[in-house]
């Protein structure tokens, strides 16, 4: 049994993290480094705990896996959570009040061994707060079904659970590295466990203490946590706004939430009476009057003239997890309406119907006698004022086929068309110049092609900028160096001059001085 844990002085807050991804986490949480809290890492993979810099380490399942991890296996990472019960439970007793529990889901530790360690806090009556994310789309859909799989059994254990989506992270931050999005994602579970954790731990002049955040995330399910900081003028109304309109969250809807926590921390400029009064009115405004909103602020030189807001938003879970589920529900009907009943008909008999082909294959077309063959006609091509609206299309003798199209006849000749029973025909106006299909489809994926760059370009802040940089005209194509003076000339053929009488008179000029009416 590997189980280490330095003699320190017991803090009321722990942080455990769970699995490759909680213990990445919980390693940026350490070296950042949060006031007032106590930090352990629990794998089942030894040389991952050998490799944390976190001095308290438990592995899990020992006599299970040897040290040698889950194999992305939920159910393995659950038996060895449950076969180190006793540890954990070690760790926790001593002055636990609150334990955060960070996890990646969708992998075989986090996602088995997490909600293990989750219902040991709640049997021990600790206060349990849930950091998780969910996979990368990238990461298949296997991962994705664990993952979800993984964070309804946290559900079912934890006080308050938070789940970062690291989609939501590809979206904002665009196509990055694999270090720098997982990078990321840490950064944000370090920020949202450092912000609750020092509400509590660094003083200030309106100070929250733990039974404050208790009353707010004991039995409130699934919560909602906004993170925004500001300087200027405008610092507070902006941070606020900013923190409420997180798109990192799933959800970002305060309305109808019991209680929401706010941290307001200032750094060498204190925060005002009337900035704390603009961000808790805003957030009443918006969560609603019915809300029990508990605020406090602490100080932190590093923050320089900026103002930091944290909304953590709790106690709508009922009204979420049905709103999810009626999407969800739609999301499905619609899918099996779509590929199961509609799919196999419409789609296979609209694209024959717009094919230039049914002409040849549903119209029997027979020459007059007196036809005079011409070379470079092609009967497919041309176009018949003629519209039609054919029923599915039949076989028709081949040999007979050829013989209408074996020889080349002009545009112009009359031809007589047999009616078929059925069939539905429209005047249609002639056009002067058929098209051809090949350039109208190369014109169509030329035109899509450009609207795509386009959408990619206004999605990308920067490309955004370079776009407004640069003149019009550039983008258009056209060139305007080394442009060509115009020969034109716009000299008047005619002159003003004063006439005998002293008065202005208009005169024409002298072809031979001027070059005008020159007579050669």
């Amino acid at each position: 049994m590997q189980f280490d844990l330095p003699r320190e002085q017991s803090s009321i807050i722990k942080v455990i993290g769970v699995g490759g991804g909680g213990g990445n986490a919980v390693n940026h949480m350490f070296r950042q480094g949060i006031v007032g809290v106590n930090f352990v890492v629990a794998n089942t993979d030894k040389q991952a705990l050998e490799m944390s810099p976190v001095p308290n380490k438990i592995q899990l399942g020992l006599n299970l896996t040897e040290g040698r991890g889950a194999g992305m296996n939920p159910e393995v990472g659950k038996r060895a959570a449950m076969e180190s019960t006793d540890e954990i439970k070690a760790f926790l007793e001593p002055n636990t009040k609150m334990l955060f529990i960070t996890a990646g889901m969708g992998k075989g530790t986090g996602t088995g061994a997490a909600p293990v360690i989750a219902k040991v806090a709640k049997e021990l009556g600790i206060l349990s707060v849930g950091l998780i994310t969910s996979p990368f789309s990238a990461e298949g859909p296997r991962r994705f079904q664990q993952a979800q799989d993984g964070i309804a059994e946290m559900k079912n254990h934890v006080d308050t659970l938070l789940v970062i989506s690291n989609d939501k992270l590809r979206e904002i931050h665009g196509n990055l590295t694999l270090s720098a999005a997982f990078s990321q994602a840490d950064n944000i579970l370090s920020n949202a466990a450092k912000s609750i954790a020092e509400i509590i731990t660094v003083p200030g002049y309106v100070n929250v203490d733990f039974e404050d955040v208790n009353t707010v995330m004991r039995t409130s399910g699934v919560a909602i946590m906004g993170m925004a900081a500001f300087d200027g003028e405008r610092r507070a109304i902006q941070a606020v706004e900013a923190a409420l309109n997180s798109p990192l969250l799933n959800d970002n809807d305060i309305k109808g939430a019991k209680n929401i926590l706010v941290n307001i921390t200032s750094g060498t400029i204190e925060v005002t009476l009337d900035e704390v009064s603009e961000i808790t009115e805003y957030i009443q405004r918006e969560a609603g009057y019915e809300t029990n909103i508990i605020w406090g602020n602490c100080f932190n030189e590093s923050m320089g003239e900026k103002l930091s807001v944290t909304v953590i938003a709790t106690g709508f879970e009922t009204h979420g997890a049905q709103r999810k589920d009626l999407s969800k529900k739609d999301r499905i009907r619609f899918t099996l309406d779509e590929s199961v009943s509609k799919a196999p008909v419409p789609e296979k008999a609209e694209p024959e119907i717009k094919e230039e082909h049914i002409s040849v294959r549903n119209i029997k077309l027979q020459p007059l006698e007196n036809t005079e063959p011409k070379e470079e006609a092609e009967v497919i091509n041309y176009q018949l004022p003629f519209t039609f609206d054919l029923t599915p299309a039949e076989n028709i003798n081949k040999e007979n086929e050829e013989e209408a199209f074996g020889q080349e006849e002009k545009p112009s000749e009359d031809f007589v068309l047999k009616e078929k029973s059925g069939m539905q025909f429209i005047q249609k106006q002639q056009t002067s110049q058929s098209e051809n299909p090949d350039i109208s489809r190369s014109a169509a994926k030329d035109r899509i092609s450009k609207l795509r760059g386009l959408s990619m370009k206004l999605q990308n802040p920067s490309a955004m900028n370079e776009m407004e940089k640069e003149p019009a005209y550039l983008r258009r194509g056209i060139n305007l160096k080394d442009v060509e003076p115009s020969n034109e000339s716009n000299l008047s053929p005619y002159y003003v001059e004063q006439s005998e009488d002293k008065l202005p008179a208009l005169k024409k000029n002298n072809g031979f001085l001027h070059g005008n009416d020159r007579v050669d």
